[in-house]
């Protein structure tokens, strides 16, 4: 388990009067938060249903919960019940939802919370005006199911035998995105077996509980699309339900032999999924049911569920709130890469006192580069990483091609730009990288996140998911496209290796971010919170292209459309809202993340007017604490749209990189 990392006793710093002096307190603090072996832990929490399928897990499989834990987890969902009704959403600062509200109560009584206790009854009255237990999304009635408090005839079908179907099917599920398929076939893994936990008092308690009326007049087929209002964001289509119908049937005369294939096949790519990550797996969905997939099959004692259980751990954070479950094993990579790239950029990696700090940010790069491919790599449906840099650990062992973009940017300017730091990646290791991210990219030029688009976008009007938009297939983002253009340009400027497949590269990619730009001048980022967010990749990538705004429209177009988001105190702030609606939606006051995102993006684009970067500037400066940190204010990360995700070192790197870049690009007195 993790502990959030806390520096206590810090003192406080000579109040900064320059944009360079508050950087300086900013890497001041920041330096403190750094694990001995170079990288920068952080929370990654945020989702609410993510817990849950920890603490199930667990049970079902008689996997003993800590005592610690349970008072722990008790005290992190105390502290994040909506404060208007006592509910809990998809994520901490959604509105209350039977998906997160029946699952976190559910969690609540495994780990031994009275049904009476006042947090109890206020949660059940919220459960209830919203429908019931019934009413959850399919993955919250997935989980029900196997812990015994649902019926598996509520559930829509998820026949194994999919997995036997001709690769070559346009539909197969290894054409679907990555965490959807690794969702999807434990799932049917463990819906062809019907597992569900033995009935005891709690559970019976449960039935009980977690339903405005008695769970025996349940008519559980008639339950298997209903989803509450307030639960809903992709609502099934017609052939998604005409889809399920055919699978109903399907289910009552599947042929016994080819269940069995369809188990057998499906557990075998759950072994070989475990088997290429450490046990960690792909993210906690799919970890916590191949969990539950593998004690189902080899017992406790195994050696398989041996390393399952100390895995466990990678997953559980210990912040002030309480403990909760992660979003993967971490975002270790992602956010010290950053902070790399913004002490260069600021001009800090060359300062003597932080050489030290710099050598280890290099070492952990060094070190996180996934040499290999995936040890069953064609035979699981699995992309290349030889060369790759992970979103987390090496050992999880998936990349993303935005990760191993900013990893090779990382490395770049450390190692290309201070010499004391040498050279530890070679010449080769980034050929490798290279390779790699030339060969994720898209017929259309865009690059998608885990590996290339494989299947139709058609795909997404069978989305069973209901909670979640755009996830059964791959699709290029700007953000990922932005941050392969910027490292294959960057890699340019010190190696000639592939320099004609890289031109092609970048000039097709570019193409895809002009295309992706909207008619406001605005870039929707799918994995932050959000204009801001892809502005600031998207004008970087045009800059390094030689696109400034003095010689091109779509910079421009892109500056005005931040700085018409400026509010009056000089800073900008997104809520988590334009995610969800597409549109550009104002958080209640400006953010730090965000007020550093424009500050950067604006500094890309070598916007002529420095007033109002000043501006923004001066807010990131105000807000500073006196021990040269900054406090956490509103979510910063989302995925699929709706789901919202922390990453609390955004306010360390990317306000150091702000402060720092402003120092040396504009005119101070």
């Amino acid at each position: 388990m993790e502990r959030a990392l806390t520096v206590q006793g810090l003192p406080d710093l000579p109040r900064a009067t320059t944009a360079l002096q508050a950087a300086e307190n900013g890497i001041s603090f920041y330096r403190n938060l750094q694990s001995s072996d170079g990288h920068f832990a952080g929370e990654y929490g945020g989702p609410m249903f993510l817990l849950p399928g920890l603490i199930i897990g667990m049970y079902v499989t008689g996997t003993p919960i800590p005592e610690p834990w349970k008072i722990e987890i008790a005290r992190y969902l105390w502290n994040r019940r909506h404060p208007d009704d006592g509910g809990w959403g998809i994520h901490i600062e959604g509105h209350s939802t039977v998906f997160g509200t029946a699952l976190n109560y559910t969690v609540l009584r495994l780990v031994g919370v009275d049904a009476d206790h006042p947090m109890m009854v206020r949660a059940r009255s919220t459960l209830y005006k919203l429908g019931g237990a019934a009413a959850i999304p399919s993955w919250g009635k997935f989980w029900l199911a196997l812990l015994n408090v649902y019926d598996w005839e509520g559930v829509n079908p998820i026949p194994p035998e999919l997995w036997l179907l001709p690769d070559a099917l346009p539909i197969h599920p290894w054409r679907w995105w990555i965490h959807t398929r690794m969702v999807y076939l434990p799932m049917g893994f463990l819906y062809g077996k019907r597992f569900r936990a033995p009935v005891n008092p709690l559970i019976e308690a449960l039935r009980s509980e977690l339903y405005p009326y008695p769970y025996e007049e349940i008519i559980w087929p008639a339950q298997r699309n209903n989803v509450s209002k307030a639960d809903l964001y992709a609502p099934h289509t017609r052939a998604l339900d005409a889809l399920f119908s055919a699978l109903g049937v399907y289910e009552k005369w599947h042929v016994g032999a080819v269940r069995e294939a369809g188990l057998r096949h499906a557990y075998q790519l759950i072994v070989k999924e475990d088997e290429n990550t450490g046990h960690q797996d792909l993210g906690p969905v799919n970890k916590m049911l191949n969990f539950v997939s593998r004690w189902l099959v080899e017992g406790s004692e195994s050696p398989a569920m041996a390393l399952h259980r100390e895995k466990l751990k990678d997953f559980a954070w210990m912040g002030p709130e309480g403990l909760m479950m992660t979003g993967t094993n971490g975002s270790q990579l992602w956010d010290t890469s950053f902070i790399g790239q913004a002490l260069v950029d600021s001009g800090l990696s060359v300062r003597t006192e932080n050489h030290e700090l710099c050598a280890r940010i290099l070492h952990w790069l060094d070190e996180c580069q996934i040499r290999e491919n995936p040890k069953h790599y064609r035979t699981a449906y699995r992309f290349a990483t030889r060369g790759a840099w992970p979103f987390s650990t090496k050992e999880q062992g998936y990349t993303v091609s935005d990760c191993t973009a900013e990893g090779l940017k990382g490395v770049l300017m450390l190692q290309e730009n201070n010499a004391y730091l040498g050279h530890p990646v070679s010449r080769s290791r980034l050929h490798d990288t290279v390779d790699l991210l030339l060969s994720m990219q898209n017929p259309g030029g865009g690059f998608a996140s885990y590996e290339t688009i494989n299947g139709p976008a058609i795909t997404e009007w069978l989305n069973p998911a209901e909670v979640f938009g755009r996830i059964m297939v791959e699709y290029a983002y700007p953000e990922c496209t932005t941050s392969v253009v910027t490292g294959l340009l960057l890699f340019k400027r010190y190696d000639s290796y592939r320099s004609e497949d890289i031109d092609k590269a970048v000039s097709a990619a570019v193409d895809f971010i002009l295309r992706a730009q909207r008619p406001d001048g605005s870039w929707y980022g799918s994995w932050a919170i959000c204009f801001t967010y892809a502005a600031m990749f998207a004008l970087e990538s045009l800059r390094l292209a030689g696109r400034t705004y003095e010689n091109d429209e779509h910079v421009r177009r892109a500056c005005e459309f931040l700085l018409s988001k400026q509010q009056a105190d000089g800073g900008w702030g997104e809520s988590y809202k334009s995610c969800e609606t597409h549109t550009y939606t104002q958080a209640p006051r400006s953010q730090v993340v965000q007020t550093a995102w424009t500050v950067i993006a604006l500094l890309h684009a070598r916007y002529p007017h420095q007033e109002p970067i000043k501006r923004g500037v001066r807010l990131i400066m105000e807000r500073q604490q006196p021990n040269g940190s900054w406090k956490q204010e509103q979510i910063e990360g989302i995925f699929n749209h709706n789901c919202a995700i922390s990453y609390p070192n955004y306010k360390f790197s990317f306000t150091i990189w702000a402060l720092g870049k402003a120092a040396r690009e504009l005119d101070w007195p």
